[in-house]
């Protein structure tokens, strides 16, 4: 597959099906591929922003006759999966395993019934998936952590191996904090900051495993186009920081030398009564760097937080 389409979309371009693609990840590769010259299909049960692709309704759990979309793709990408940015009751954590444990089944079901099967699966997981260790840089051979998150990503990669074709390429992106302008968690800290709020969390000393959004994009398409890429990965960027010192680059960048501290009861108050998530997503982290992505050839454009976040707070 060429990765450097220049035609407009067309039935002779690649199509990529992106499973669960109407969230903040989804649209974002949906537009990156768009403009590299692919077709896109977003399967997905919410209706994303009219853009330059195609939206298959499908409940992330049930088979039907959006299988079809499948038939003949160049390739998938499974983003499927209710978002963690809440509170962690009973109710939301099975909804957080369910949603990803079942739509990858489904797929893997779906991609039995049709007669041309996309020949490459990318299927997303989670750098979580190593727990919370304290200062442990862990690669793709590190022992799993324990807790929520850990087993979720076991049962969710669990189901994905079990799921993909026994003749279909597989590749794993166990996915860490993805740095965007205008989705995920980014836009909320850069507002912090800017309000003078952007201090350490907690003893500032939990790590922050992060890749930028234009990075995840140019991975998502490398993973797709790579003949050679197969296994596990870990999609992060290959210098990780420290809380303290990611809100020390946000600070500079908004123009906020100082920035009020928070105490972790300060921020499990705020997270529950205010915020409605969970304190452990700010008051606890990992480091990760990856082994396997510079073995296989992918280099970062961003490499260093501090530009990172200049181009997202300058762009």
């Amino acid at each position: 597959m060429n990765a450097n389409l220049n035609n407009e979309n067309n039935e002779q371009s690649p199509r990529i099906v992106i499973a669960g693609g109407s969230g903040f990840l989804g649209i974002n590769l949906a537009r990156y591929l768009s403009e590299r010259g692919y077709r896109v299909d977003i399967l997905s049960r919410s209706a994303p922003p009219n853009g330059p692709w195609r939206h298959v309704a499908w409940d992330g759990r049930t088979h039907g006759a959006w299988r079809s979309c499948l038939d003949g793709a160049a390739g998938m990408v499974n983003l499927c999966g209710r978002t963690v940015d809440c509170r962690k009751t009973p109710e939301n954590c099975d909804a957080i395993l369910r949603s990803r444990v079942e739509s990858t089944r489904a797929l893997g079901v779906a991609l039995r019934q049709i007669k041309t099967p996309p020949p490459v699966w990318v299927q997303m997981s989670t750098a979580h998936i190593y727990g919370d260790p304290a200062s442990v840089v862990c690669d793709e051979d590190s022992a799993f952590g324990y807790g929520l998150a850990p087993t979720v990503g076991s049962a969710w990669e669990r189901a994905f191996s079990e799921s993909v074709l026994p003749d279909q390429r597989s590749v794993v992106l166990r996915t860490s904090f993805v740095l965007g302008r205008d989705g995920g968690a980014f836009p909320k800290m850069r507002m912090l900051a800017r309000l003078g709020l952007g201090g350490k969390a907690g003893h500032g000393r939990q790590g922050i495993s992060w890749i930028h959004e234009r990075d995840m994009n140019r991975l998502f398409e490398f993973a797709l186009t790579t003949d050679e890429m197969r296994g596990v990965y870990l999609a992060t960027a290959p210098n990780p920081v420290s809380n303290d010192a990611f809100m020390r680059f946000l600070r500079k960048h908004v123009r906020r030398p100082l920035g009020l501290p928070a105490a972790g009861w300060m921020i499990r108050f705020g997270a529950r009564w205010v915020m409605n998530t969970d304190p452990e997503l700010i008051l606890l982290g990992r480091y990760c760097r990856s082994t396997r992505l510079g073995n296989i050839g992918f280099t970062f454009e961003y490499e260093q937080v501090d530009d990172a976040i200049k181009a997202l707070v300058k762009a």
